[in-house]
């Protein structure tokens, strides 16, 4: 799979094919080693992450992993994600003009909670909450959850695993990997 696709993206189309048919395994194949584009492969439902300018025995490799079971990142995409991960959470440029309560927000709605639920953590009215997450959206020019949740990972902003955000088990299913 190709993550460039015109029209639907291949993020997009690996959803709506493992939708459909969850024994497929997918490979994507990118010029794109961002942690954005790798980490939202990966929880799409692909099994594999490589590199169009890493050359075919890496994309051999992929094949025969995926095949066993066994999940693939090309090395380049492995030092990326984990220079990302030793980096930790910043606040990057493109957070920075975020006022400290909508950064607040757009954190707790990248996990993936409710305006209400919000609401009540913060202790504000519902009214508030969204007020600020239309301010923040607007700045971050996105116009819905999954565009916030998209500027987060690629900010690198840590998301919770409780809310059914984590990404893709990447531990081997069988020792032949």
């Amino acid at each position: 799979m190709d993550i460039g696709l015109p029209g639907m993206n291949g993020i997009e189309t690996t959803q709506v094919i493992l939708r459909n048919n969850p024994e497929i395994k997918v490979v994507m194949l990118s010029i794109y080693g961002d942690e954005h584009s790798v980490v939202s492969a990966l929880r799409a439902g692909a099994q594999a992450y490589v590199l169009k300018q890493a050359g075919g025995s890496d994309l051999m490799e992929a094949i025969r992993r995926v095949a066993k079971g066994c999940s693939y990142l090309s090395p380049r995409v492995s030092e990326n994600l984990m220079l990302g991960m030793k980096r930790g959470p910043q606040l990057t440029p493109a957070l920075k003009i975020l006022a400290p309560r909508e950064l607040q927000v757009f954190r707790l709605v990248a996990a993936g909670n409710a305006s209400k639920d919000i609401a009540m953590m913060l202790h504000v009215t519902l009214e508030t909450v969204r007020s600020y997450r239309k301010k923040m959206m607007r700045k971050l020019r996105v116009s819905n959850i999954a565009g916030v949740t998209g500027v987060a990972i690629a900010n690198g902003v840590p998301l919770p695993t409780h809310r059914g955000v984590r990404l893709h088990n990447f531990a081997t299913k069988n020792e032949s990997c």
